[in-house]
């Protein structure tokens, strides 16, 4: 029989060879320049690839892609426009017209049975009508600050620990009742769910996606709720840490719809267990050297790591809605429930919003555990980054542990420390913090002011993860 479609399907290991090679290229800061010619000439001798999956990120951190016929790209990948007035919180109608510049270091092939056949991906910068950066592109904002950085000869090393809820039903958040909330498909717990339960079944898959597609896995396992999940990956220079973040999440949605489920990154879901969050790993280089260890420092952290800490505890109130950017988010740091919504620093109470974990020269670093997952990644970067290297209020030593001090209650009280900080506003400027809080407005608008001890349709349904045009209109 005549194969009628004779498009590109890759092997997993070879994905993964292919990928590892890529990523080691952006890692060695290969030119943008020399991986452009090297991989449009790979899609020019390439006929069974069709089409190439180009992908970016809005204020919010949703994730957005197109997908261009290759053909068609190759005639114009330096002049593919968008309508940025149909992405929430990007331009007016009135100057709609937006660009994608594909960022080549980030190239990467695809399992064909998640994607489909012949297809490879990308992501962009978002840029303007005259190619000028686009002030409200978040990743465009990290990618040029840590190439600032890299003259410097300073890298930001990232892993994140993302958790997640796998739900029986397909768009089981758009679909969400109050009176009936989510169905778990697995009572399983942490570390004894047997091997061929479908959250089991699950995690298996992603993980050998997230291989292929070179995560580099460490361990995955179901977490703490029932129906809950984590996969662990090595940590990665800051760019593709926040791509992989997005990578993570698409994967998982888009294996758990193959399969008839929802994977949901709803910070608190489900009352009574414990919500999912996104634990933030962050070491600093300096030619090469790991500026956060000291042998004889306190917890062998060096000044220059509990400067940064000090720096970041100063401004968490500041940055809380950067971290947690939904209504959702603020049942999360209930502390029933390992909440790490204490403004301190710990090696070990997983109340404490900064872990030390024990580390060595290499592996030396803190962990931002007030992280949903629901946060934009690059957003969240950038921003600690610049808290961590740039001068800046720091808070003194003797109140890195101190307990009466929390992070806001409620999104409103979040909105309020973000729209009155000048440091937000010097670091993001005041346009970019302007439209974040107004955006975060608008949903909060949507739910209850009072969170309450029932979770409100609003809360779910409106959250710039889940919300689309006809449950807008809806409202």
């Amino acid at each position: 029989m005549i194969k009628v479609r004779n498009f590109k399907e890759i092997p997993y290991d070879e994905l993964e060879a292919l990928n590892l090679e890529a990523k080691s290229e952006f890692m060695a800061r290969v030119s943008d320049d020399a991986l452009r010619e090297k991989y449009l000439r790979y899609l020019n001798d390439e006929p069974q690839l069709k089409a190439v999956t180009v992908c970016f990120s809005d204020v919010e951190g949703r994730f957005h892609m197109l997908d261009y016929d290759k053909k068609f790209l190759l005639r114009s990948h330096d002049n593919l426009s968008f309508d940025g007035s149909a992405i929430h919180g990007f331009s007016q109608q009135r100057e709609s017209d937006l660009y994608l510049s594909i960022d080549w270091g980030s190239f990467r092939w695809l399992p064909s049975d998640i994607f489909g056949p012949g297809k490879v991906m990308v992501f962009a910068l978002v840029r303007g009508k005259n190619g000028e950066a686009y002030a409200d592109d978040t990743r465009g904002l990290l990618k040029e600050y840590c190439a600032k950085l890299y003259e410097e000869k300073l890298e930001a090393m990232v892993a994140f620990e993302i958790e997640g809820f796998l739900f029986s039903g397909i768009n089981a958040e758009q679909n969400f009742q109050a009176d009936h909330g989510f169905d778990f498909v697995s009572d399983g717990g942490y570390f004894h769910t047997l091997p061929k339960t479908p959250l089991k079944l699950f995690i298996d898959h992603f993980a050998e996606a997230q291989r292929a597609l070179a995560f580099e896995n460490e361990k995955d396992h179901p977490e703490v709720a029932p129906s809950q999940f984590e996969l662990n990956y090595r940590y990665s220079d800051a760019l593709i840490a926040c791509d992989q973040a997005q990578l993570y999440k698409l994967l998982a949605r888009q294996i758990a719809l193959m399969n008839g489920y929802t994977a949901s990154f709803l910070p608190k879901p489900v009352l009574h267990v414990n919500g999912s969050g996104m634990h933030t790993n962050m070491s600093i280089l300096r030619n090469g050297i790991n500026l956060m260890h000291d042998p004889n420092g306190e917890a062998q952290f060096s000044d220059f790591g509990w400067r940064a800490i000090d720096k970041i505890l100063a401004a968490a109130n500041d940055f809380c809605l950067i971290a947690n950017s939904s209504v959702n988010a603020y049942r999360r740091l209930d502390p029933k429930f390992e909440a790490p919504n204490a403004i301190r620093v710990s090696s070990s109470d997983r109340s404490a919003m900064i872990r030390i974990p024990a580390g060595n020269a290499k592996t030396a670093r803190f962990e931002l555990r007030s992280v949903a997952p629901d946060t934009n990644p690059y957003l969240l970067i950038y921003t600690l980054l610049q808290l961590a290297i740039n001068d800046g209020p720091a808070i003194k030593a003797s109140e890195r542990k101190r307990e009466d001090h929390l992070l806001p209650s409620d999104i409103y009280e979040a909105l309020k420390c973000f729209r009155e900080s000048t440091r937000m506003r010097e670091m993001l400027g005041s346009g970019l913090q302007e439209k974040f809080a107004d955006l975060k407005e608008i949903v909060a608008a949507r739910s209850p002011k009072l969170l309450g001890n029932r979770i409100k349709r609003g809360e779910i349904v409106f959250h710039h993860e889940v919300s689309n045009q006809s449950l807008w209109m809806d409202f």
